[in-house]
């Protein structure tokens, strides 16, 4: 996922029941680590998710006769704030850690939370570089890769809406590279042809003079833009009032862009959770979500897998018991020797190298304010 710089200031604190910690070790409860960018709209779903899956564990029972409890750090986003929080973390009582939500930060945490005397597991929600595959065994994640997302845009250009000629417009970071890069390699496989591939740094940026350029050669019939969501309405107000009208596709990093008037309409996002699914299990999370925090938005993403995660770190707790090495092997397991985990996002499992099992990815359209599945009437 997209991975900004955030600014707010960094929060620290316990989600358990005080009294709680006079009983004896035995009694003491299971300690979670949360680690994201949680005063910021991406990753505020996070916490919310989180506490609403160990509030319904607790209600249960909790895991082996003791309840979770968490503790939360806001990294702000930046791979400073997460290293520190990684050693605040994996100094103390949690027996694994869900976060961190963008590549950048989950990257630069990784190695504290291996390096540790103790290693912790971490499980990110949402980083999907490719970067994190080869990040050790103590890292695991629940979302496709970078290079799913570009796949499947690709797939949906050339196959969904027929057509055959494009640009890439895309920020010049590990993030976008990574999309583009996919997102080309398989256009190009399946008989397309893209005639620009434009970087870009700033936020917004000023695409300008590559959009004239586009323009002026009347060829293309798609804009792929590879950033976040403020640098893709940028680009996008700069194209439309250049009379560029053709559709406009990107990765996650778009994520929330309905929300930004008429301009999106017409947008298509690659997404690996949509809050619009209509399985069983996402239609009960939702409407839970909805009644437990009624002035919020949908849940998104991160803030889905987090809930899966709980869940996933409970099971496998209670098949495993409460050190760090075993809770690290336990998930090793998860798909492969161990069942999948059912979840909200769909069935979790890892491979080898921590990675999810069975990627899916959806293609959202934006349309009057509101997504739908891409394809549907």
């Amino acid at each position: 996922m997209w991975n900004p710089l955030r600014t707010a200031p960094v929060l620290s604190w316990i989600f358990t029941v005080l009294t709680l910690a006079s009983c004896g070790r035995g009694n003491r409860p299971i300690v979670i680590g949360l680690a994201g960018p949680l005063s910021d709209p991406v990753g505020a779903p996070m916490l919310a998710a989180a506490r609403m899956a160990v509030d319904e564990i607790n209600a249960a029972g909790g895991v082996r006769g003791r309840r979770l409890a968490l503790e939360f750090y806001d990294d702000l986003g930046v791979t400073d704030s997460a290293v520190r929080i990684a050693a605040t973390l994996s100094a103390g009582e949690a027996v694994a850690v869900i976060g961190h939500a963008f590549s950048r930060t989950t990257l630069a945490a990784a190695a504290v939370y291996a390096g540790a005397p103790i290693p912790i597991a971490s499980i990110t929600p949402s980083s999907s570089s490719p970067d994190i595959t080869e990040a050790g065994d103590w890292l695991f994640r629940t979302c496709p890769t970078d290079l799913s997302h570009g796949d499947a845009l690709a797939k949906w250009a050339k196959d969904g809406l027929q057509l055959d000629r494009g640009a890439v417009l895309y920020v010049n970071d590990e993030y976008g590279r990574g999309i583009r890069r996919a997102f080309v390699d398989r256009f190009s496989g399946l008989g397309g042809e893209i005639l620009e591939q434009d970087p870009f740094l700033d936020s917004p940026p000023d695409m300008g003079p590559f959009l004239e350029r586009i323009q002026q050669g009347g060829r293309t019939q798609f804009l792929m833009i590879a950033g976040d969501r403020p640098q893709a309405m940028g680009i996008i107000r700069q194209a439309r009032a250049l009379g560029l009208q053709m559709p406009i596709l990107g990765g996650d990093g778009l994520e929330g862009i309905e929300q930004d008037g008429a301009l999106a309409n017409g947008a298509f996002v690659s997404s690996a959770y949509l809050p619009i699914l209509t399985t069983p299990a996402n239609r009960r999370f939702v409407d839970q979500y909805r009644n437990r925090f009624p002035n919020e938005g949908p849940p998104n993403q991160p803030g889905a897998a987090t809930y899966d995660i709980i869940h996933l770190l409970a099971r496998v707790i209670g098949e495993s018991g409460v050190k760090r090495a075993a809770i690290r092997d336990g998930l090793s397991r998860v798909g492969r020797e161990d069942p999948s985990y059912r979840g909200v996002t769909g069935p979790i499992g890892f491979d080898a190298h921590g990675d999810l099992l069975g990627q899916q990815v959806w293609i959202s359209e934006v349309k009057d304010g509101a997504i739908k599945l891409a394809g549907e009437r």
